[in-house]
């Protein structure tokens, strides 16, 4: 299956063959496509998970269940790390967050060394099936979400480093 170009919003292309007219049970190469359509670097981890690597998070694409539980994972991991005093701060600003936007929704990780850490997330139940559209625009959709929360996370925090690059991935040589 192939992904209609003038479905993403803002990205241009060489027209493809036309989708499906039914559901589609998405996979692992359809993200890939797609992500190669937006032009952002991605590879696959070590635990078979794709990923694309910002400078500042990683956003990994992940399918999980099995059936018509299989649910479909956008899941950011913002590696600024920020210190366990600053944690009722961060809650508070990932609240506001949580109440004023669909996606992704934030959640903090403390590690065992106290330093705390911002996961982001976003799901689709895809077992059944689902519409190419609506899972190409969802995608498109999370991830420029992702980009924005660590835009506005800084802004929010007055934090010092530079995010005018978030929308570049990272260059790993991959």
């Amino acid at each position: 299956m192939s992904i209609d170009p003038s479905s993403i919003p803002n990205f241009g292309g060489q027209p493809e063959p036309q989708p499906p007219a039914g559901p589609v049970v998405p996979d692992q190469d359809l993200v890939k496509q797609l992500l190669d359509q937006m032009e952002l670097k991605h590879l696959v981890d070590e635990e078979g998970d794709l990923v694309a690597p910002w400078e500042q998070f990683r956003t990994y694409f992940m399918f999980r269940g099995e059936g018509d539980q299989q649910v479909f994972s956008v899941r950011t991991f913002y590696d600024r790390p920020h210190k366990i005093d600053e944690k009722p701060q961060l809650l508070e600003s990932i609240d506001d967050w949580n109440r004023r936007t669909l996606w992704p929704k934030v959640y903090t990780h403390t590690h065992d060394d106290g330093t705390v850490r911002l996961i982001g997330e976003a799901q689709m139940l895809i077992g059944t099936g689902v519409s190419l559209e609506h899972f190409v625009s969802s995608t498109v959709s999370w991830v420029r979400a992702a980009i924005e929360f660590d835009r506005w996370l800084v802004e929010q925090l007055g934090l010092t480093e530079e995010v005018d690059d978030a929308e570049e991935p990272e260059d790993d040589g991959e």
